[in-house]
């Protein structure tokens, strides 16, 4: 996404950004079925026109990719290279998760909830459906929704069409795209992309702990007009309004901050109402009182459940949860 697109509430979807593990597969939702079984009373199939009967419910979610923000790290980890422009925010309409398993009848020795989309691939030898998983508990109490629409029209074929999951709070990776099974299993999910890919570590042998929800971030619409190469900005002395968006999958945000001198001192931005959706992004502004002269600008963003935006995020190998402050240098004139 274009830092520009900060400026939309909802993220238009070509605008959204996408990340695909492996291709975009050929669907057609006339003949699509989601499957719902594994440890449940009574085994489930379900087509679009079903599933819908079902009743509807949008939400607005902000979603970014674990990897956001990996291209600014040293030593940079090897693979999709972000920058900072990783996310999105989009109301999606679909079918409680919830109900789906209430409908099914989770049994007692039910542990986590598996999600298998259609795209399939290979990922450091090892081949594999695209597939993650969740425990019952966050499967029933995240809000999770089986997603048909995105911003009122139907999925978009690289944003999962004909159905998806959409996890509120948590990083991307958790909304399985191109579903079409839901297993309940008896154990803890030990998939490629639960216990391999999608794990925080700092050394090769490091067990780790898991990618899971989305770090506090704020993010600036850089002001004035840019170096094509350097991507510097220039702005013209006098107030400049700043605009931008921050979120947290944690809890709602409750406070932004802005420096104009590379984080020496720092100003609370204005925030606006909070949306309906706890956890989708949230607009601020500041006017910069800008004076002649090079500036850095930089935003942190805190939640209300104490979690704050670092300066410098901590490393890990593969490049996750990078929710290092945003510098943006400008040349006022």
């Amino acid at each position: 996404m274009p830092l520009e697109g900060l400026r939309y509430d909802v993220t238009p979807p070509g605008l959204h950004y996408v990340l695909v593990h492996y291709d975009i597969p050929a669907t057609a939702a006339g003949d699509w079925r989601l499957t719902v079984g594994g440890r449940v009373e009574e085994p489930l199939s379900f087509g679009l026109t079903e599933l819908r009967a079902m009743g509807r419910r949008t939400i607005r979610v902000t979603l970014e990719c674990a990897g956001n923000g990996r291209a600014t790290l040293q030593p940079r980890p090897i693979s999709q290279p972000w920058l900072s422009e990783a996310v999105g925010t989009a109301e999606w309409t679909g079918v409680l998760l919830a109900d789906l398993l209430r409908l099914a009848g989770l049994r007692e020795d039910a542990v986590d909830v598996v999600f298998t989309g259609a795209d399939h691939g290979v990922e450091r030898g090892v081949e594999q459906d695209y597939q993650r998983g969740l425990s019952v508990a966050e499967a029933i109490e995240s809000g999770t929704i089986v997603a048909w629409e995105m911003n009122g029209a139907p999925l978009p074929p690289q944003h999962g069409y004909p159905l998806r999951l959409v996890v509120p709070g948590w990083y991307g990776m958790a909304s399985v795209k191109w579903l079409r099974s839901i297993e309940v299993i008896d154990h803890e999910f030990d998939g490629y992309q639960n216990k391999v890919a999608y794990v925080l570590r700092k050394t090769p042998d490091d067990p780790g702990r898991p990618v899971t929800r989305i770090e506090p971030r704020a993010l600036l619409i850089p002001p004035g007009f840019p170096d094509f190469m350097s991507r510097h900005r220039f702005v013209a002395a006098g107030t400049v309004p700043l605009f931008g968006r921050a979120w947290s999958g944690w809890a709602p945000i409750e406070r932004v901050e802005v420096s104009t001198d590379a984080g020496v001192n720092w100003h609370e931005a204005k925030l606006d109402a909070p949306s309906n959706d706890e956890l989708a992004w949230r607009a601020f502004a500041y006017d910069w009182e800008a004076t002649p002269g090079e500036h850095v600008l930089t935003v942190r963003a805190y939640d209300t459940s104490g979690r704050e935006q670092p300066i410098e995020a901590e490393w890990n190998r593969g490049g996750f949860s990078n929710n290092t402050a945003q510098r943006i240098t400008v040349l006022v004139t």
